[in-house]
């Protein structure tokens, strides 16, 4: 199979089953996915942060993929990690998807940033 493109998935540690759903699902499409290294070895979240930052701004990345889905009652939530890597990302000229809808507090930056809501539909994916 043909690698179609390279992904960067971000998301909070508390909704590593979903993200990891997430890279099941585009691998199976032809994606080369990449998922935060903490999620499968146990190390500090500064060493996981730069690790990760290395991973989204390397120029084989061609996409970030923030799986924002509800945690703790918040509907679309980029916590505080997420949000600095989507950052990153814009910086370095990636394509930046959410897999759900723009996350109130950030709209501004978001869409400032033309991030692309997929609205819970991975087929969006270009």
């Amino acid at each position: 199979m043909r690698i179609l493109k390279r992904i960067v998935l971000c998301g909070s540690m508390k909704l590593k089953e979903k993200i990891f759903e997430v890279e099941e699902y585009l691998k199976n499409k032809g994606y080369e996915v990449v998922t935060p290294k903490e999620f499968r070895v146990e190390m500090t979240k500064g060493d996981a942060a730069k690790l990760h930052f290395d991973e989204i701004t390397n120029e084989k990345t061609d996409i970030v993929l923030a799986v924002n889905v509800t945690k703790n009652g918040i509907e679309n939530y980029i916590g505080p990690n997420t949000f600095a890597e989507i950052a990153m990302a814009f910086y370095f000229n990636k394509k930046i998807y959410l897999l759900n809808d723009i996350y109130e507090p950030y709209r501004d930056e978001l869409e400032g940033w033309n991030v692309i809501s997929l609205k819970g539909n991975l087929e969006n994916l270009v």
